[in-house]
């Protein structure tokens, strides 16, 4: 499975969305909660430009929060993206 992280909050619902949609293709993930490590909010921040949760990253590349996995996974790229490794 290709490598899949994500920065986000136990209470964010966007950010179960994410998760969900992931899950339901059979995808995992290294997860990195900025609510127990702030100062991880700010790594994220520079990595993606965004201040908001989740952002992803997929092969090491952001694809951004969880409008922009959704329409990934509307045209297929997700798939495409997830069968790569």
């Amino acid at each position: 499975m290709v490598p899949i992280e994500i920065y986000s909050t136990p209470s964010c619902p966007f950010c179960l969305a994410a998760k969900r949609l992931l899950v339901s293709k059979g995808a995992t993930w290294t997860e990195v909660d900025v609510a127990a490590e702030p100062e991880r909010r700010q790594e994220m921040m520079r990595r993606s430009g965004r201040p908001t949760v989740p952002q992803i990253w997929i092969t090491g590349r952001h694809v951004g929060g969880f409008d922009d996995l959704a329409v990934l996974d509307a045209t297929g790229e997700l798939d495409r993206m997830l069968d790569r490794g």
